[in-house]
């Protein structure tokens, strides 16, 4: 039925996500699988006369060795530290605080209006930071208080603040778009392009589902009515506290789209301004440098241990087959090339409830992706896509960070299950929305394709 190989690397596969349960590093997780069964092979080719395909001598970890110092060398992977710097100082800098203040003094009036300026702050937190707990968290503790004064619905909250914060995983700046494409050899410039009308328009839904609902349902969204009428100063004070965020978006992300620097380089370019914004606000000094520092060393090198486990995984996996295993088995499914991409979008959907994101960018992307290349699809067309369905590991039980994020900062009053009822319609908005981008390829290629036609 199966070769041995094929056997083997079944049973990689298998010990990994078993092991994913013991709550033992992942990073060490898939070192240690691939240390094991690279040796557990050559073992058995050797003594045993068993075909383990490639992997048949000790010189895999010369490869492993090569492949680890080609990632750490690798120029694109330069811009993760860069905006996970930018996205923790501008959490600093006290800009989402201006942003909340006034955008609550313009829409807190309406019905749902402090739902639909918790989502725009959201968006505008995904383009300038592209760290999903640093969004969620800061968005919890600005608007949660104020939406339960409101006598919001706790469950309802609960769903517009998790779901709001995962924008930035999608939004460029995405450090998850800037490590898939290094997986699959894209351009950054491309995703991040591709990325930007799928992430906006999600968020667009996520307004519209608030204001609809909150006029369907009433009993779940108030309105604060003491509030004072619109004038022009409040309207000009919302403006100041937008054009910063705006200004930064523009550094960064227009700089890239209009080719005058590499993601890598405005990553440089992101941190700077993020700098300078609390610098503006009063709030860098030593301490604030310093804090921020230590967490993008530490956040980076989590990345980065994770990276180098995925490379001696992926080595080992490869060297055993599992490029050509994987392939057969998604092209002997019995369905066309959509459905066969409906599938894996669904394997990474079901995998976003137990592993995280990144472990299915660096294992499960690079195994399907050349399949779908094969399929004649367009690339960045599919790593969007598959972003945007693992978007949904963010808001899905029992591994949904962004939950995890959310109650431990939200009130005490606010129980585990009002967060897992909140973030169910936008779980299915999402899946809405993954739905919309497979059928309509242009929402992600008609950005860079614009861009490349008047280039």
């Amino acid at each position: 039925m199966f070769a041995t190989n094929e056997l083997i690397v079944i049973g990689m596969l298998v010990t990994f996500i078993l092991l994913i349960f013991s709550g033992y590093p992942v990073a060490w997780i898939l070192a240690g699988v691939s240390v094991v069964f690279s040796v557990g092979s050559i073992i058995a080719y050797e003594y045993f006369d068993v075909d383990t395909y490639f992997l048949t001598d000790w010189r895999i970890f010369g490869v492993m060795v090569q492949r680890v110092y080609a990632q750490m060398s690798n120029w694109v992977l330069v811009a993760l530290p860069m905006f996970i710097f930018m996205g923790l100082m501008l959490d600093r800098s006290g800009v989402a605080e201006k942003l909340m203040r006034n955008f609550v003094n313009l829409f807190g009036r309406f019905r749902g209006g402090l739902g639909v300026a918790v989502v725009l702050i959201g968006i505008l937190l995904a383009a300038s930071t592209g760290i999903v707990g640093a969004s969620v968290v800061l968005l919890a503790m600005l608007s949660l208080p104020v939406m339960l004064q409101q006598k919001y619905s706790k469950a309802f909250a609960c769903g517009i603040v998790a779901s709001s914060g995962t924008l930035g995983i999608l939004i460029p700046p995405s450090i998850m778009l800037i490590i898939m494409a290094d997986q699959l050899s894209l351009a950054v410039g491309d995703l991040f392009m591709g990325a930007l009308i799928p992430g906006v328009m999600l968020g667009v839904m996520y307004m519209v589902y608030v204001v609809v609902i909150s006029f369907l349902m009433p009993s779940i969204t108030s309105a604060n009515e003491d509030l004072p009428p619109v004038n022009a100063k409040m309207i000009i004070d919302t403006l100041k506290a937008v054009v910063p965020s705006l200004g930064l978006i523009l550094a960064v992300l227009g700089s890239i789209f209009f080719g005058i620097a590499t993601p890598t380089e405005a990553a440089g370019v992101g941190a700077l301004g993020a700098t300078l914004l609390a610098w503006m606000n009063g709030n860098l000094s030593m301490a604030v440098l310093k804090d921020v520092s230590i967490k993008t060393s530490l956040t980076t090198a989590f990345v980065f241990g994770i990276f180098l486990g995925a490379t001696a995984f992926a080595v080992v996996m490869r060297s055993l087959g599992g490029d050509e295993f994987i392939a057969s088995l998604l092209n002997s499914i019995p369905l066309s090339p959509g459905g066969i991409v409906a599938v894996i979008l669904l394997i990474a959907f079901i995998a976003g409830f137990f592993l995280d994101w990144l472990e299915i960018s660096l294992i499960l992307l690079p195994l399907v992706g050349p399949v779908v290349a094969g399929l004649g699809f367009d690339l960045t067309w599919f790593v969007v896509l598959f972003a945007l369905a693992l978007q949904t590991s963010f808001l899905t039980p029992p591994v949904g960070f962004s939950l995890f994020y959310l109650k431990g900062v939200a009130p005490p009053e606010i129980t585990t299950m009002d967060i897992y009822k909140g973030v169910i319609p936008f779980i299915l908005i999402q899946l809405t929305a993954v739905l919309m981008v497979f059928w309509w390829e242009d929402l992600v290629l008609w950005l860079p394709e614009v861009r490349y036609g008047a280039g």
